[in-house]
């Protein structure tokens, strides 16, 4: 019954998402490419905007806040990825909607506990020969940091902690069926508008579906950002993985812009963002890149 809901959810798709790829795409990367210069033209505007709005010192610092893959802040990230290039022909593609709630928990005034969660829903076509179409829900990856709760005396903020991947995905071509784990850990520094640091996890596969290659995967995030007094932030990052099974590497390169506001009283964090694939897998991505977010950050 699963399989052929699966199959007619595909055929279904098959017809529909070329359009919408060729659509969402460009509108992606021009709304990314609109809303970066945007955010330039209002940061060489700051010193006047600052001056005339003293009492937007506190949104800069919650955007600075954001830029903490660690911070004390329940926040609930959206993100939107556009991805191309994929399969020999060059025209497969991904869609990916990373849902990743972040949730502190104090568990006394020296130590935190944060969680991160990312969950992937995934609409893609042609990402190897013969894929055809999917949509539905990938593997989710937990990850849990025990950080103190002030930085240290040189200024670094840290977590230590487990990652765990879940093979819940919808579709066997949708993830990998494969139960992972591993350590994971962030270092950061946050000077002034600065904050530099890096966020790294490497998992292995202990269980699932035996026909399926095992995971033994590095993930290293570095990541620099700019916060200014009017809550704008543009931030450089990569998210390097170098797969041991199949020796390749996936090095991404992303430059975004983002923006502290407020709808209503809730703290509201738009993002937009493009990249480029310097590496991917053969017949992985290529070129460009273009990414949308949101983030919504809730009371404790």
């Amino acid at each position: 019954m699963i399989a052929k809901l699966d199959d007619a959810v595909s055929e279904t798709a098959k017809g529909r998402f070329p359009d919408f790829r060729e659509a969402g795409s460009k509108t992606l990367a021009l709304i990314a490419l609109g809303l970066i210069l945007h955010g330039a033209a209002e940061a060489a505007a700051q010193p006047a905007q600052a001056e005339a709005g003293g009492g937007r010192s506190g949104d800069a610092e919650l955007a600075k806040e954001l830029s903490n893959p660690i911070a004390d802040l329940v926040s609930v990230p959206v993100q939107v990825n556009y991805d191309g290039g994929y399969g020999p022909d060059d025209d497969g593609w991904r869609i990916t909607t990373n849902v990743q709630p972040v949730i502190p928990f104090n568990l006394n005034e020296d130590w935190n506990l944060i969680s991160r969660t990312i969950l992937p829903i995934i609409g893609q076509e042609d990402i190897f020969p013969g894929a055809g179409s999917q949509f539905g829900l990938g593997d989710v990856t937990q990850s849990l940091f025990l950080s103190p709760s002030r930085p240290t005396a040189s200024g670094v903020t840290w977590g230590v902690g487990p990652v765990v991947v879940l093979p819940i995905a919808t579709s066997s071509k949708l993830g990998g069926e494969k139960w992972g784990a591993g350590p994971t850990g962030v270092a950061l520094v946050q000077r002034g508008p600065w904050t530099v640091g890096a966020l790294a996890n490497h998992v292995w596969s202990f269980a699932g579906d035996g026909d399926r290659a095992d995971v033994n995967r590095s993930f290293v995030q570095p990541f620099a950002s700019y916060t200014t007094p009017t809550a704008w932030t543009f931030s450089l990052q990569s998210e390097t993985a170098y797969d041991w099974q199949a020796e390749a590497w996936s090095v991404p390169v992303n430059a975004a812009v983002s923006k502290l506001t407020r709808i209503g009283a809730v703290p509201v964090s738009l993002q937009a963002g493009l990249g480029y694939w310097m590496e991917a897998p053969a017949a992985g991505p290529e070129g460009l890149r273009a990414r949308l977010a949101i983030t919504v950050l809730l009371p404790r």
